[in-house]
């Protein structure tokens, strides 16, 4: 049996977070090791590990993943702009074997981001 990652047992309630918006296919919550004023994540209850490991009955929940981050931006009056990030594989810094979407404002950004 594979272990939960600590996304899902946040989703299962198994781990305290604080959750900024939730409905039956994601969550949104705040980073805990944020990097710009505003970092939250927007994370699939289903457990997918990796972009690389979506497939394409995957697309129609990935596309609602990001329509959740726009309209968390816009509920948080984020009108100067916003980042979205996804991390794919250990180059890419990638904490937790779940899909999630980093999005991070509040700030100027640089580019590039390395």
């Amino acid at each position: 049996m594979v272990s939960k990652t600590i996304f899902q047992k946040i989703i299962d309630r198994e781990l305290p977070a604080e959750i900024l918006f939730e409905d039956e296919q994601c969550i949104i919550i705040k980073d805990i090791n944020p990097v710009a004023p505003v970092h939250v994540l927007v994370i699939p209850k289903k457990p997918i590990l990796r972009v690389e490991e979506a497939s394409t009955e995957d697309a129609k929940l990935l596309g609602h993943l990001l329509l959740c981050a726009k309209n968390f931006a816009k509920r948080e009056g984020l009108k100067n702009g916003f980042r979205i990030v996804i991390n794919n594989g250990k180059d890419a810094l990638e904490s937790v074997p779940h899909l999630h979407i980093h999005l991070i404002a509040g700030k100027p950004m640089q580019w590039p981001p390395c």
